[in-house]
């Protein structure tokens, strides 16, 4: 006997009105039993999560990596995936269900209860006069997640959330360093705030050298590969000196800090990512003029900050003024030179011809660290040393919001109690009208 059939109202029962609506009612309770969807809301899964795997496989021979994105699925959760090919480096695309590729982007839908979808990223990404910010040769790569893992944008069952897993499959006698933990294979990727979770984050592959540590609640991991002269022990000795001080700065400590390195032909610089930053191994960890780029990344992880189109010297201004703050307050460098040091950017400073911009870099970030520390005196005499720019930065911090101008100053007003008169824009060069440039003195 089936459900449907259980259900037996004698005719002759059902004479008179109320005892009709009665039996209605029940036959419907008996429908929705039954499992027969009585709307469209009805037929949805009571269990909205749906199961991604990753799977790299590095081909040195080819300088690329093979992907495999790999959807468990119980009821259609993701209906659709793109993400862009602009840049050229992805190609061989191919999977299950239906698969739409263009010179702009690649489109998938993946069948209603889960499919593969497959293709090869290749990783050398030139950055100029034969540097590069990505590599991957028959000896060792160093790239980001997001390299050969394009962001993509989804189309979901209305609160669908992935659960993200990744494994990276090594050449024999290789190794992988990541921002994640290397004790869980495969590695649980989980994005706070985010219902696709994609990995993320730099990573350096070969055979490496590798140095582990704690550091103020922090799990600090500096590696790269072993035959290149990389001061693993140096850049750790600093991050004992100041992420103490770090620690103390901002509202939460960083659970891991990830930092990779290798030597040419890779670009002679720092970049940072999600939990990890990668820095040259010839970089100097403080310069002749007291900045330390390695600070300066890691204030950029540390922060978390994002700024909006124009903006981006209130990020760098922020990296740059607390990479000198903290060597001084460390005891990197004594008061002398912190003096020195600021003394040098606000006449390197001199040189910018405008402060908001597309990009800021040299000349113009001086000129930002330069306002950031009017900024804190404007603060401490505004407050009588109540407060100054550290607790303008945890404000910031705790917002989680792209700066602009207008956050800044709002957020100074809140702990001043008055307009900034530093932060009006006629005193602002280049900020009365943002407009893209090409200028980034």
């Amino acid at each position: 006997m089936n459900c449907l059939s259980a259900l037996k109202i004698a005719p002759n029962r059902l004479r008179a009105p109320v005892v009709r609506r009665w039996a209605l009612l029940l036959a419907i309770a008996a429908l929705g039993a039954c499992g027969v969807p009585t709307s469209e809301s009805a037929d949805r899964p009571a269990n909205r999560e749906y199961r991604v795997y990753y799977e790299l496989r590095p081909e040195p021979a080819t300088m690329s990596v093979f992907v495999t994105m790999r959807v468990e699925q119980p009821n259609r959760q993701l209906r659709e995936l793109q993400f862009s090919t602009r840049s050229g480096a992805i190609t061989a695309i191919a999977g299950d269900g239906k698969v739409a590729v263009d010179a702009e982007s690649v489109s998938w839908e993946p069948p209603a209860s889960g499919g593969t979808l497959q293709w090869r990223a290749a990783v050398a990404s030139p950055r100029g006069e034969g540097a590069y910010d990505a590599w991957l040769d028959q000896a060792w790569g160093l790239f980001r997640a997001e390299d050969v893992i394009p962001r993509a944008h989804t189309r979901t069952l209305k609160g669908a959330t992935s659960r993200t897993t990744m494994r990276i499959l090594m050449p024999p006698g290789w190794s992988v360093v990541t921002e994640y933990s290397s004790v869980r294979d495969p590695i649980l990727i989980d994005r706070s705030g985010r219902r696709f979770d994609q990995p993320a984050g730099w990573m350096v592959m070969g055979d490496l050298g590798v140095r582990r540590e704690k550091i103020a609640g922090t799990r600090v991991v500096i590696a790269g590969p072993a035959d290149q002269d990389i001061r693993r022990m140096d850049m750790m000795a600093l991050l004992n000196w100041t992420l103490p001080e770090l620690s103390a700065l901002l509202p939460d400590s960083l659970p891991r800090l990830t930092i990779v390195s290798a030597g040419d032909p890779m670009w002679r610089g720092g970049l940072s990512a999600p939990a990890s930053l990668y820095i040259h191994a010839d970089r100097p960890l403080i310069s002749e003029n007291a900045t330390s780029t390695l600070l300066h990344e890691v204030m950029h992880v540390a922060a978390g900050f994002r700024s909006a189109p124009g903006y981006d010297w209130i990020t760098e201004g922020f990296a740059e003024y607390y990479s000198v703050e903290l060597l001084y307050r460390g005891g990197s460098i004594t008061a002398e030179r912190y003096g020195i040091a600021l003394t040098g950017i606000a006449a390197w400073a001199k040189k910018a011809k405008s402060l908001c911009g597309a990009v800021s870099s040299g000349a113009r970030t001086a000129l930002a660290v330069t306002l950031m520390h009017s900024l804190n005196r404007e603060i401490i005499e505004a407050t009588d040393s109540d407060a100054n720019l550290d607790d303008l930065l945890r404000m910031l911090v705790a917002a989680d919001e792209p700066l602009d101008l207008e956050s800044l100053a709002a957020a100074t007003s809140t702990l001043t109690g008055a307009p900034s008169v530093l932060l009006h824009s006629d005193k602002l060069p280049g900020c009365r009208k943002i407009a893209p440039d090409t200028d980034t003195n």
